[in-house]
């Protein structure tokens, strides 16, 4: 059965990779891939394990889609400021037509941006923006790749910013002043190294920004405030966890709620054709759905690896194979880029308790900054380049000619920061 599952997960992954070679959409090779793998988890199990696995199956729907409400309600957040040409707030004060000054800019606010929104929201966030520019398709998509090593960076160092941070701040592993104090340096070491590596490679100007002239006739007060209500919905999701312990998702569906009853309100008055352009079912109608079938067949098939103990397995004897416990975290980290990183720190937190490694221990932040950062290697390896590739149509070989290379190195040099401050520190 285990061969058979890991057989159908390597099939599944290379046809997301080959989309381009084979003519076929990724998000078809995912769902088969999740739905196959379950299908064969539950026909090769004893007939009295049927009801167990079911209840697995039924947990890791309500997990994912939670993940799923909260990538449409942000999705739909974005869309309607992006109606309301509410990124022109943005785009104002960093109209540049350097190329390189641009790549510099956006990075380091997609850095901060993601440490105090998360990695996802900020990448859907700032990949929108990137459409305001007018950058032809192999720039966009290069700018977005290294978006995704910048979003994945800032929320490595901050409790929010990242799932697999959140998990070991919930789990006490980590504290919010031992993460930030810690991270931060060997986070933006991740970010800086590639970006002065491709700033060597990326040259050339674009042309500024002009508004159209419906952008032009845009109302300033609806355009901002739908822009600034739009952010602090996203900024709110945080603390609506961290206050309700409710799932993020429902945080993003309140936020989207105010968000489309204050639009209802400021364009009650306008022709029912005008009101219909900033609406949310417009906004809806914007959303690619074949991305969040892709994501929901991505997130199946890792829950089927996880269900049926593969990935614990694997956990295990990588344990076994290697004493040293920061290597762990090294090779972890590398992991993440092909398989999802939640199971990987899931199934390390339950090798090693505090009895192991007490709060804030070097092993703890490490595996913090690790599994944080090293997704961004691989396009599929983390939410933000999984987004990325629904909303700039970057391919699997694409991002692995041109971003892993440098990303890897960024994930290396931050790696080698880490330790270097520990030392110096001690």
């Amino acid at each position: 059965m285990i061969t058979f599952m890991i057989v159908l997960f390597v099939v599944g992954y290379l046809a997301i990779a080959l989309e381009h070679v084979i003519k076929i959409n990724k998000a078809v090779s995912a769902i088969l891939a999740g739905v196959l793998c379950w299908t064969v988890y539950v026909l090769m199990s004893p007939k009295e394990g049927v009801h167990h696995i079911s209840e697995q199956l039924v947990e890791h729907l309500g997990a994912n889609a939670g993940i799923l409400f909260f990538l449409l309600g942000a999705m739909t957040i974005v869309e309607l400021i992006n109606a309301h040409n509410g990124f022109d707030v943005i785009t104002k004060v960093i109209n540049l037509t350097s190329k390189r000054k641009l790549l510099w800019i956006m990075s380091i606010i997609t850095f901060f941006l993601s440490a105090a929104l998360d990695n996802l929201t900020t990448t859907i966030v700032m990949i929108s923006l990137l459409s305001k520019f007018s950058l032809n398709k192999e720039d966009k998509m290069f700018f977005a790749g290294i978006t995704v090593i910048a979003a994945n960076a800032g929320g490595a160092w901050t409790p929010i910013g990242d799932v697999t941070t959140t998990m070991l701040w919930i789990g006490n592993r980590i504290t919010s002043v031992g993460v930030i104090k810690t991270l931060l340096f060997p986070s933006l070491v991740s970010l800086i190294i590639p970006l002065i590596t491709v700033s060597f490679f990326i040259k050339g100007k674009i042309d500024p920004i002009k508004c159209s002239s419906n952008d032009c006739n845009q109302d300033a007060w609806e355009r901002n405030s739908v822009f600034f209500l739009g952010i602090g919905a996203l900024l709110f999701v945080p603390f609506f966890k961290s206050i309700t312990h409710l799932p993020p998702f429902m945080g993003i569906l309140l936020g989207l709620g105010v968000l489309w009853l204050y639009t209802e309100i400021i364009h009650a008055e306008k022709h029912e054709e005008e009101r219909e352009l900033y609406s949310v079912t417009t906004a809806l109608r914007r959303i690619d759905m074949g991305s969040v079938l892709f994501f929901l067949g991505i997130l199946t098939c890792v829950a089927s690896l996880e269900s049926s103990g593969i990935l614990g397995t694997a956990a295990t004897a990588l344990n076994q194979s290697l004493k040293n416990p920061l290597l762990i975290d090294f090779i972890i980290g590398i992991l993440s880029a092909i398989v999802d990183n939640v199971p990987l720190v899931a199934g390390t937190m339950g090798m090693y308790t505090l009895t192991d490694f007490a709060v804030d221990d070097t092993f703890w932040l490490f595996l913090s900054y690790c599994a944080g950062t090293g997704g961004s290697i691989l396009v599929i390896g983390s939410a933000a380049g999984v987004v990325s590739m629904a909303l700039a149509k970057i391919n699997f070989m694409w991002y692995l000619k041109k971003i892993s290379l440098v990303a890897l190195l960024g994930y290396v040099a931050g790696a080698g920061a880490f330790l270097l401050q520990e030392m110096f520190i001690k």
